[in-house]
This record gives structure tokens, sequence and C-alpha cells, in this order.
């Protein structure tokens, strides 16, 4: 049985982030598991949903 994260939750955000390739805060540089899920949402909207790419 596989164990899947609930959609929307902090660890399904995390995992978003990263299969986009966004590993740390595109500005502070901080592991992105050190924030909490309204930031990670914020990221997850600028960058994953309008198709961004942070450099």
């Amino acid at each position: 049985m596989i164990a899947m994260t609930p959609v929307g939750s902090k660890g399904w955000l995390v995992e978003q982030l990263k299969k986009n390739g966004i590993y740390r805060h595109p500005v502070e540089r901080k592991k992105l598991e050190t924030y909490k899920a309204v930031i990670l949402y914020g990221l997850y909207e600028k960058y994953v949903k309008k198709g961004r790419i942070a450099q």
C-alpha cells in the first residue's frame, strides 16, 4: 500500500515544488521544509501554477 500525502497539505506542496525543481526558497535560500504551509502555497501559486521557474 502506497502512502500518499493529502492534496494541499504541507507535504504535498513540498513534493510539488521539488518536482518542479524548487528545492529552496527563491529569495531566502532556506530549505522548503522549514516554512509553514501558507508560505509554500504562495510559492506553489507563483512558480508552479503560473509555469514560472525559480532561479
